[in-house]
């Protein structure tokens, strides 16, 4: 089965209207050409082509691997 693997953009903030997610990578037979989607475009590409879609988690602040001021 392939996999769409997303995760939530930093820089977009509910209620806007911009996509919300960006494709990370993909495993299998798919490839997806577009860097930011909405969630209703990843659910449909997913019904459609049978796909998994894997919301990555994040630490919710922006901060993950950036390095530490000292």
């Amino acid at each position: 089965m392939s996999t769409i693997f997303v995760r939530e953009r930093r820089k977009v903030e509910k209620g806007e209207k911009r996509p919300r997610f960006r494709v990370v990578g993909t495993t299998g037979d798919i490839r997806i050409t577009a860097e930011h989607m909405r969630k209703c475009e990843l659910e449909e590409i997913a019904k459609v082509s049978g796909v998994q879609v894997v919301y990555l988690a994040s630490d919710g602040e922006g901060k993950e691997g950036m390095k530490k001021a000292e």
